[in-house]
């Protein structure tokens, strides 16, 4: 925790300069808190609405992310075997940070505080970060733990191969592996904050530090690169979705005048095949 706390002071400045004095135009805290969290609750079932209304882009997404999360299967076995390899051969500091800031308790104290912020500053931007951190949060992470609970995969710290499966899991968490919720939680707040700034090297930095909860994951051995793979698509399109809702909400919006467009390219090169997103 104690480098998380170190973490959160270096960082959520940031988050600060990057708000706008808003004028509020609701009247009290109370008002302001009834309001947000109104739209996190409406924010998690307009996400989960989405696939009733999804059209041909739609869908074309969808069929990415299957591909994509196919073709990550395909090298679980060698990438988790190459990662736990390497596991202590990284720093335990990293190692540590890994492990703390994708879990759901750290996850919801530094999510509550970038809106209490907003709240207590009267900052319309801050307080729908915060709506959109936790929103996108709750509706991943709570997908992520029933598909985990339905999928019933085995981890590969189990010592099981990549195909075996307990559905309609049964209590074991060693079958809990497909998705990975420190994925999702870590990339849900990266892209959440990213979206914020303009600068491509403030959003790198931002996003490695969502990588490497992320990342961690394969040296720990508690997740396959398709568990992750899957995550990642999860959080992105979870917090766009609930961006595009909260944009009805507030006033103040990120980047006002940029599409909000996530494009894919697919990266052949020697010994190397990946799909990129932008953002």
């Amino acid at each position: 925790m104690r480098l998380l706390r170190c973490i959160f002071l270096l960082t959520f400045p940031l988050c600060i300069c990057a708000q706008e004095i808003a004028i509020d135009t609701v009247e009290t805290r109370w008002d302001m808190a009834k309001y947000d969290f109104g739209n996190v609750f409406k924010g998690v079932g307009y996400a989960y609405s989405r696939p009733l209304h999804w059209q041909g882009s739609q869908w074309t997404d969808a069929a990415i992310v299957v591909g994509a999360t196919g073709t990550a299967y395909l090298f679980d076995d060698s990438t988790s075997e190459y990662m736990r390899g390497i596991r202590d051969n990284v720093p335990k500091v990293v190692r540590d940070y890994g492990f703390e800031y994708g879990s759901p308790s750290n996850n919801y104290i530094l999510t509550g505080a970038v809106y209490l912020t907003g709240l207590v500053a009267k900052d319309e931007k801050l307080r729908r970060t915060g709506v959109l951190l936790i929103s996108s949060a709750t509706a991943a992470g709570f997908l992520q733990q029933v598909m985990k609970s339905a999928i019933g995969r085995a981890r590969p710290l189990s010592g099981r191969n990549k195909d075996t499966y307990k559905p309609l899991w049964s209590g074991d968490r060693e079958f809990h592996s497909f998705p990975s919720g420190h994925a999702i939680l870590a990339m849900t707040n990266a892209h959440a904050i990213a979206k914020q700034f303009k600068n491509k090297w403030i959003k790198g930095g931002i996003y490695t530090l969502g990588a490497i909860p992320t990342v961690s994951r394969l040296w720990e051995g508690k997740h396959w690169l398709s568990d992750i793979t899957f995550s990642v698509f999860v959080s992105i399109f979870t917090v766009e979705a609930i961006d595009r809702y909260l944009d009805k909400k507030y006033a103040q919006k990120y980047n006002s005048g940029t599409p909000k467009k996530v494009s894919y390219d697919l990266n052949f090169g020697p010994g190397t095949f990946g799909i990129s997103m932008r953002f």
